[in-house]
């Protein structure tokens, strides 16, 4: 295991239990989230870095008794937590890297992943990784329960230039990658880059 994904293990796995009392209002958020997404009935969706697993029950109930909902996650305390508060029961949840996906190539149709791009330890070859799992025109939804500036005030930080969620900069890194920008919001309440696979 590399240096960075015992950083990021530690990190969360320190904060695993408390990770959804800090975040209690969140819910309505990464419904939207998931809705902006557009999964159907059917679909094949993927949860990547899915944590406590908040965004499982709106994948489930978005694809139905006939899709599969899978959410992957590094930090086992982060999932362990997910089944503690049942969400265990909208997804199959798998203890794995999204840098290399137990899963077959173009084999789903849709990602959702929230707040995965700032703990991405190489995010171009990552972000191809989630592009070899989806099918041509699927979708991917990289979100965030407040945007940028906002989540920078949080942490006493200043917005900077190589900011890789700065639209300048992640258009052309999600291109590089095997996807094409859609749409882009940043806004205090949410921040919502969605892209599709190309062909």
């Amino acid at each position: 295991m590399t240096d960075d994904h015992t950083q990021v293990q530690e990190f969360f796995g320190a904060r695993a239990a408390r990770w959804d009392a800090r975040f209690p209002d969140d819910g309505p958020a990464f419904t939207a989230g998931v809705a902006a997404l557009g999964p159907r009935p059917g679909d094949a969706v993927l949860d990547a870095g899915c944590g406590t697993g908040r965004a499982l029950p709106a994948l489930r109930d978005a694809v139905g008794s006939t899709g599969t909902v899978i959410g992957v996650d590094l930090t086992p305390e982060m999932l362990d937590t997910a089944v503690r508060a049942g969400r265990d029961r909208a997804g199959a949840l798998l203890l794995a890297d999204v840098a290399r996906l137990p899963l077959r190539p173009e084999s789903l149709d849709a990602v959702f992943a929230s707040g995965l791009l700032a703990h991405l330890p190489h995010p171009e070859e990552n972000l191809r990784e989630l592009a070899r799992v989806v099918r041509p025109g699927g979708r991917l939804a990289l979100f965030h329960p407040i945007g940028r500036a906002a989540l920078a005030a949080h942490q006493s930080r200043r917005l900077t230039d190589d900011d890789l969620r700065a639209e300048p900069n992640l258009r052309p890194l999600l291109s590089r990658s095997g996807w094409t920008m859609v749409s882009y919001v940043d806004e205090d309440a949410r921040f919502l880059a969605l892209a599709v696979r190309q062909g």
